[in-house]
């Protein structure tokens, strides 16, 4: 079980790396795809609610290490979904397209929701919300469905170290 949280944190690193230092200097994206939310997706599906938290809540600390934002926003909601995620364990086939893809939407509908949530329950925390009829909204919800299921099939080829046994998973 270290092994696989030790792999999958530096996985979420490197992620977090290029989400904050490359992907959100490029001018003409109207939105930052979330590459580290999505691998959060893939660990809590395969692995189950523990890893699906813990990876949350690292990914949300490099992300709050790395950003602006205030301390524990990007840890909150991505610990939330990593344990939303564990739920759906070994129930979902994330082989295919359309199901990735799916998971993708719904992780990225969930964040907005409570980052939206959180925003209205601390106004004075300098914390912009997202409009949820708007074009940055629309595309960081494309971006994801359509980045899923490449990112499934990139992180299938580290199974054998991100994986856990299904005697191990909680």
């Amino acid at each position: 079980m270290t092994k696989c949280i030790l792999i999958s944190s530096f996985i979420l690193l490197c992620t977090s790396v290029i989400e904050s230092s490359i992907l959100s200097n490029i001018i003409f994206l109207p939105a930052i795809p979330d590459l580290s939310l999505i691998c959060v997706v893939y660990f809590s599906v395969h692995n189950g609610k523990i890893i699906g938290e813990s990876t949350g809540f690292i990914s949300g600390l490099f992300l709050d290490f790395l950003s602006a934002c205030p301390f524990g926003f990007n840890t909150l909601f991505r610990t939330v979904i990593g344990y939303a995620g564990g739920n759906f364990n070994k129930t979902l086939n994330t082989s295919g397209f359309i199901v990735p893809l799916i998971l993708g939407i719904i992780a990225t509908v969930v964040k907005i929701f409570i980052v939206n949530l959180v925003t209205l329950l601390f106004p004075f925390a300098n914390l912009i919300p997202y409009k949820l009829i708007s074009t940055d909204c629309l595309f960081q919800i494309v971006f994801n469905a359509v980045l899923t299921p490449l990112m499934f099939k990139l992180l299938r080829h580290f199974d054998k170290s991100i994986l856990l046994k299904p005697e191990e998973i909680y």
